[in-house]
């Protein structure tokens, strides 16, 4: 009885938090930012299912789990030039790993830049206690910030 609850216990804390992790590449050669967001697949199902008719399982067969992967994130990502004109976000595909998904994008730029805005709402209309990390690397430059509710848009500098 003592180990099930044991069990029990450490399968609850190996996820007792909601996260995500994007990792930010600033390209000036190709004029794009590279996008990586790894999620927890539970958490990322449990939102893609909002909504929808039947639950979504992103190891389903067939192209649904990667055209409601892109509409929301197309709805929860939003990259802005600094003064605030939209810039488009490509979903590029998703990869499994283990507990979680990798999701892949780019966005093109139209040119050199100094920074970007972005709007970082993963999950957050989901879990309250949602906290999305973003790693973002330019060349040498290396910095991180923190997305939650109340704090989703930040001016991220080059």
């Amino acid at each position: 009885m003592s180990l099930t609850l044991l069990a029990t216990s450490v399968a609850g804390a190996l996820h007792a938090y909601h996260s995500s992790l994007m990792e930010l590449r600033y390209n000036a050669s190709k004029k794009q930012l590279e996008v990586s967001v790894k999620v927890f697949t539970d958490d990322f199902e449990k939102a893609l299912s909002r909504g929808q008719a039947t639950s979504v399982s992103l190891s389903e067969a067939g192209p649904r789990p990667l055209a409601l992967t892109t509409a929301y994130l197309q709805r929860t990502l939003k990259f802005s030039t600094a003064a605030g004109a939209p810039l488009p976000l490509q979903v590029l595909g998703l990869q499994e790993e283990k507990d979680g998904y990798w999701l892949y994008c780019k966005v093109p730029l139209p040119g050199p830049m100094p920074g970007v805005q972005l709007r970082q709402a993963m999950l957050l209309d989901v879990f309250g206690d949602q906290m999305n990390i973003v790693n973002i690397e330019a060349g040498e430059k290396k910095q991180s910030a923190l997305f939650r509710d109340g704090h989703e848009q930040e001016l991220l500098s080059f």
